[in-house]
């Protein structure tokens, strides 16, 4: 994985704007990141579990939080600025992918400075907290608020989709209120199943997909005890992951940092555990030296003698001169009657080449194109309240996703031809472009 020290950070951001939109795991994304383009540390307990504070290593709290009202329901706002001579991060809280709300945030962006990257993720507060059709509401918000971005946001911003984290099958607290403890269980299948949506339309508007789900999902271990949040050392390599996807995007080639012995990203980083001081050498116990080995008393034992008798004669050659010992009469080969079967006949059917359908292991419903073509659209995986009678589906239609070779190794693309010639401004000096532009 692509490791970052501030210097680095700082030089990739050098003079752009970023803006981080999303719930509280988001917002802990944000404050890794406005931690690491000051100082190589990790965040502490309490700055991860803080929110809504007037302040957190020189930002401050532009609106809501402590400045409104502070509550666990889906009104809660929070607005959060970084800002130095050359750099400029934002945060903004948001309960649902596309509301009122985001529209304003959408304002905003076109008043003030139009933003370089935006990053954003909004799931978990969607699917639970806006009643029993929260799923299949969700899909047609995203779709909203897609469209929305693509139309307000210029053509050279980064827009980043964080798939949303695996989480717990026991949540605690939190944005899940009491009387919505028993949909617990449940969240866990309704997050995959709202990825699904979130890639494939963020696929189609040719957006970024950092795969977040994927990179962690073996990773429980490092989940707090509500089951929703993440530790430190998860968030510092979050930070890595999406600052490796924006470098890759704007062609900017990172150094190679290989790990060594005492390194703070190799040992302290790894997993969030402190850095150790190093252990003093081996220092040789007190009193004087002892003597070196003595050999034993006594005359030292004759050499070992031969065993009495004649010399064995040596290895005698065979009679008659040296020649191959295989038979010559089997060097020519011939084909050998085999009980494999024929090869496979040819498949009757060709994927399209221009518009392929995007396929993968949901369930599909037979289409108008015929039994070997699945059907172009997501099956839930309950049920398919759309199906019809004459085997169409009124799912949501889907794009194919085109897979990119990367340092990331996504399944996603990182970014359109277009886009990836867009190159830094002059803070990135010292990191090399990897491709030259006019």
């Amino acid at each position: 994985m692509v490791t970052f020290f501030t210097q680095e950070v700082q030089q990739l951001l050098h003079n752009k704007f970023v803006v981080i939109v999303g719930d509280s795991v988001q917002r802990s994304v944000y404050k890794d990141l406005v931690l690491l383009l000051q100082k190589d540390a990790l965040l502490s307990q309490s700055q991860l579990k803080a929110k809504g504070e007037l302040s957190f290593e020189n930002d401050r709290l532009v609106e809501g939080g402590m400045r409104g009202e502070m509550t666990n329901g889906t009104s809660y706002r929070e607005v959060r600025q970084y800002c130095t001579d050359h750099h400029l991060v934002r945060f903004y809280f948001v309960t649902r992918i596309y509301s009122d709300y985001l529209e304003s945030i959408l304002a905003d962006f076109q008043a003030g400075p139009q933003p370089d990257v935006v990053i954003i993720n909004s799931c978990l507060w969607d699917v639970s907290r806006y009643g029993a059709k929260s799923v299949k509401q969700y899909r047609v918000n995203l779709e909203k608020a897609f469209n929305r971005l693509d139309q307000v946001l210029p053509h050279a911003c980064l827009l980043v989709w964080n798939m949303t984290m695996p989480v717990g099958h026991k949540i605690i607290g939190g944005f899940l209120i009491p009387e919505l403890q028993h949909q617990g269980k449940k969240l866990p299948h309704k997050v995959i199943e709202g990825n699904f949506y979130g890639a494939v339309l963020a696929s189609s508007h040719h957006f970024d997909v950092l795969d977040l789900h994927y990179y962690f999902r073996f990773d429980a271990q490092h989940r707090s005890g509500d089951g929703v949040h993440w530790n430190r050392a998860v968030h510092r390599r979050i930070t890595h992951l999406l600052l490796a996807h924006v470098a890759d995007a704007w062609g900017v080639e990172i150094p190679d940092k290989r790990p060594q012995d005492g390194c703070f990203q190799a040992n302290a980083l790894e997993w969030g555990s402190q850095p150790a001081p190093c252990p003093a050498p081996h220092a040789a116990p007190p009193g004087p030296c002892p003597a070196p080995h003595a050999a034993p008393p006594g005359p030292c034992p004759a050499p070992h003698a031969a065993p009495p008798g004649p010399c064995p004669a040596p290895y005698a050659a065979p009679p008659g001169p040296w020649g191959p010992e295989w038979d010559n009469s089997r060097l020519s080969w011939t084909p050998q009657p085999s009980a494999c079967p024929p090869p496979w006949p040819p498949f009757d059917f060709c994927c399209p080449s221009k518009d392929p359908v995007f396929q993968e292991d949901s369930p599909f419903l037979p289409s108008h194109a015929g039994p070997g073509t699945p059907l172009s659209g997501y099956i839930s995986f309950d049920n398919c309240n759309g199906y019809s009678a004459e085997g169409g589906c009124s799912a949501l239609p889907v794009s194919s996703v085109i897979s990119a070779q990367s340092d990331l190794s996504s399944p996603f693309p990182l970014l359109s031809p277009l886009r990836a010639l867009l190159l830094p401004g002059s803070g990135v000096a010292s990191l090399q472009p990897c491709c030259s532009q006019p």
